[in-house]
């Protein structure tokens, strides 16, 4: 549970149990210190609970659940059931976005598809409510007791991991009840209630819920309060729509400012989900009291009370939202791209990692492939390295960067060698996080290949830096170019060390093992081929053409450093191949 989940709970429970105080008076039938220390702990344990069942379920379920949304988000209408369907299983939408957003980082899915599975996962968070609305406070002993034992004795990790989400879901059921039971003695206290019918009113209500659900991180556990208050019959349902709405603005809005300083990817899936929770709170506002009939309606048919009432306004909300906005992800995919563009900013010259994110170390199967999408953003750095650095061979001219017009194309491959260094470090950092947290066997495999694979990664890079950068000030020394054969045989070789490395990004960021195998079987043919091409040299090197015996040194040199580098990249092919043959979510 972060820092800023404890101050709003302390915050959320003084303020709260302040309130009740002032509303009081001087009655002295009820204990206010006991009271505040029930809420306090009740809460302390609703939200622990939430946090333990949702880690369970993203232990037991998240890389499949991430199969399901690469593989079936091609359509909007079942990226929409995707996203209701996975965040359902895993219960945090906070997940599902991270997942999406590495899904788009690396080209698996388009940010107009993800759009869809944003507003299904909207929708799959309110199943908590609805399952908070069940009065099962009485058997929440009884899963604290079920998920211990199955937690114990449980040999398989995924069983351990159920019994994590059991017990959580009972922790959670036994705050609740707390709560619930502190509250008992407000129902005969006039002035509280009165003071709560002031939530009635749209603004007050939507404003006060949204700053508690910021402070606390989750509407989900905001939603349960509000419906811990309804059972007890302390609010109304027109007071609890507007808290509803204004915990659906907060959760968003703390999304939103999370991932300032994180990609261009997440703070455009931010942004989206803040406009599209905006927007459908201002739809809403003016038609409180018309909603609040429909739901009574619904209710009589179904004999519900106002907790679960209030439970069905926020399952409403989401699915109108949902259906709404769902023919327009186009039109708004397009809005969002024009305000945060494809060009990325100079301030990307700074070493700085794009994916990993520690709120998802809990989860290590979504870890690894938040570092595995890390790891393929190196083998694009190190291939735009190696395109460049060929260029000071063959001409005299001074050149600038590609993609960074402002720096020489010197400076632009020491930059990114910088960048290459931080990586290596901030990623080894990252891995040995998710080993701290209890992966599998297989998961505890890719993390030590993965490490490799960064090594070697990194090994290449300084390859280009210190062997290749050196070799291009030898070669503006001397007076002769390459012969006119030997600056073929390089160029053609140098694309063949490229073609190689092009394969590792792709096969990296897609996970894709035919390239990763073909790789391994170019390998042989590209040694050969070196072989083929040292012997034409030596051929004109003995007969003494003047350019081949002013440049062999330099020849041999670059043609080892790129024979080398094709070495690597075969290894770490051969790594990456043998590793993503064991299913890591096992």
């Amino acid at each position: 549970m972060t820092i800023f989940k404890q101050i709003g709970i302390l915050l959320f429970t003084l303020i709260f149990g302040s309130s009740v105080v002032y509303a009081s008076g001087a009655n002295e039938t009820i204990s206010w210190a006991k009271l505040i220390i029930s809420l306090l702990g009740g809460l302390t344990l609703f939200l622990f609970g939430m946090e333990m069942m949702s880690d369970g379920m993203k232990k037991t379920a998240g890389n499949k659940m991430r199969t399901i949304l690469a593989a079936l988000t091609r359509n909007r209408v079942i990226a929409l059931m995707c996203g209701a369907f996975v965040t359902m299983v895993i219960q945090s939408s906070s997940a599902t976005t991270v997942m999406l957003v590495s899904f788009v980082q690396a080209g698996l899915m388009s940010f107009t598809q993800s759009l869809g599975v944003i507003l299904g996962a909207d929708i799959g968070t309110t199943i908590t409510a609805q399952m908070i609305a069940f009065k099962l406070t009485d058997y929440a002993l009884l899963m604290v007791a079920s998920g211990f034992l199955i937690r114990m004795f449980g040999k398989d990790q995924n069983v351990k991991n159920i019994g994590d989400a059991i017990l959580g879901f009972g922790i959670l059921f036994f705050g609740m009840k707390l709560m619930s039971d502190a509250m008992k003695p407000l129902r005969t206290h006039a002035e509280f209630i009165s003071m709560l019918k002031g939530l009635e009113n749209p603004i007050l209500g939507i404003l006060l819920a949204a700053a508690f659900t910021a402070l606390i991180q989750s509407s989900s556990a905001f939603t349960g309060i509000i419906i811990v208050l309804a059972q007890q019959n302390l609010i109304t349902l027109e007071a609890g729509i507007p808290m509803v709405l204004g915990a659906n603005v907060g959760t968003c809005v703390t999304a939103g400012l999370a991932s300032i300083g994180t990609t261009r990817e997440a703070k455009r899936v931010a942004l989206a989900h803040v406009t599209f929770k905006l927007m459908g709170v201002l739809l809403f506002i003016f038609w409180i009291p018309t909603f609040a009939g429909l739901i009574r309606n619904l209710a009589v048919q179904f004999d519900s009370g106002t907790a679960r009432q209030i439970a069905n306004a926020h399952t409403i909300f989401n699915v109108g939202l949902g259906l709404f906005f769902l023919p327009f992800t186009g039109l708004f995919a397009r809005l969002i791209l024009k305000i945060l563009p494809e060009k990325e900013a100079v301030s990307d010259l700074k070493p700085v990692t794009w994916h990993l994110d520690d709120a998802v170390l809990t989860t290590p199967a979504m870890a690894l492939d938040l570092a595995r999408t890390e790891v393929a953003r190196m083998a694009k750095l190190l291939r735009r390295m190696l395109r460049a650095v060929i260029v000071p061979f063959f001409t005299n001219e001074p050149q600038e960067d590609e993609y960074f017009p402002p720096l020489s194309l010197v400076d632009g491959i020491n930059m990114r060698e910088d960048k290459l260094d931080f990586l290596e470090e901030k990623i080894s950092q990252y891995l040995i996080k998710i080993s701290q947290e209890n992966p599998t066997s297989n998961q505890a495999k890719e993390i030590f290949a993965m490490m490799s694979i960064v090594s070697d990664i990194e090994n290449i890079g300084d390859l280009i830096s210190r062997n290749l950068l050196p070799l291009i000030i030898k070669k503006k020394s001397l007076e002769m170019d390459f012969s006119e054969e030997g600056h073929e045989e390089i160029m053609i070789y140098h694309q063949k060390a490229c073609k190689q490395l092009s394969r590792l990004e792709e096969s990296f960021a897609e996970r894709d093992l035919e390239l990763a195998n073909r790789i391994m079987l170019k390998e042989r043919k590209y040694l050969n081929l070196e072989q083929q091409y040292k012997a034409r040299h030596l051929e004109r090197l003995f007969a003494e053409k003047s350019n081949t015996i002013e440049t062999h040194e330099i020849h041999m040199e670059l043609m080892d450093i790129m024979k080398q580098i094709i070495v690597y990249s075969c290894n770490i092919a051969n790594t990456f191949h043998d590793l993503s043959k064991t299913d890591t979510s096992q």
